[in-house]
């Protein structure tokens, strides 16, 4: 698990980080979907985009904990 981040002296979690990171992650996802027409045939478009940043920020947390460790 990552620690805490020191930001000019105030100290937050490092999963806040890395959903940061997945947000950023995720608006660049979605728009090469929308690009590419799959909400075409999604049911609900943001139950769907939901699951996808839940399954990215997942993703991005275990590449992080199996590049730091």
């Amino acid at each position: 698990m990552l620690g805490e981040l020191d930001i000019y002296g105030v100290y937050v979690p490092g999963l806040l980080g890395l959903m940061l990171v997945t947000l950023l992650f995720s608006v660049v996802l979605r728009r090469a979907l929308s690009w590419i027409g799959l909400y075409a045939i999604v049911w609900h478009r943001g139950l769907f985009d939901v699951a996808l940043y839940v399954v990215t920020l997942g993703a991005i947390t275990f590449l992080t904990q199996w590049v730091l460790s």
